[in-house]
């Protein structure tokens, strides 16, 4: 379920040039690394070509997603905890969604419209709360 949102500004971002590495630190701990080739980018039809989010689901990394990447929920919350300086600016439609997160931090993105350029790794934190209860149960 991707796609656009056609009620949202068009997010201006550059594609990384060059290889990097994404870190997604799990709500359990677990660290999942990610060589990032641009020339595999989009991974998939989910988030922004290149998002962090793009990134994870083309690898494995569970990270909830109710929209569809679409910039339409906040299910998608992010701490990038190292980085974040290289990643595309946040747009107004972006911050109005993350608002209705909980648990938010300074370095808080919706993953499927936070793009790298490449130009530095990446350390992500998915927040305990990013998970569909209904799906996954209590």
């Amino acid at each position: 379920m991707g796609g656009t949102n056609p009620y949202i500004e068009k997010t201006d971002c550059e594609l990384p040039q060059q290889g990097y590495t994404v870190t997604f630190i799990a709500p359990d701990g677990v660290v999942t690394k990610i060589e990032v080739d641009p020339a595999k980018i989009p991974y998939g039809p989910t988030g922004l070509p290149g998002s962090l989010l793009d990134v994870a689901m083309g690898n494995g990394v569970a990270l909830e997603h109710v929209c569809g990447g679409v910039c339409a929920c906040s299910t998608c919350h992010v701490i990038v905890k190292q980085g974040l300086e290289s990643c595309n600016e946040g747009t107004d439609d972006e911050f109005d969604q993350l608002e209705e997160a909980p648990m938010t931090a300074l370095q808080s993105r919706l993953s499927c419209q936070c793009v790298p350029n490449g130009t530095k790794d990446i350390v992500v934190e998915i927040p305990a709360v990013n998970k569909n209860l209904v799906r996954e149960g209590h």
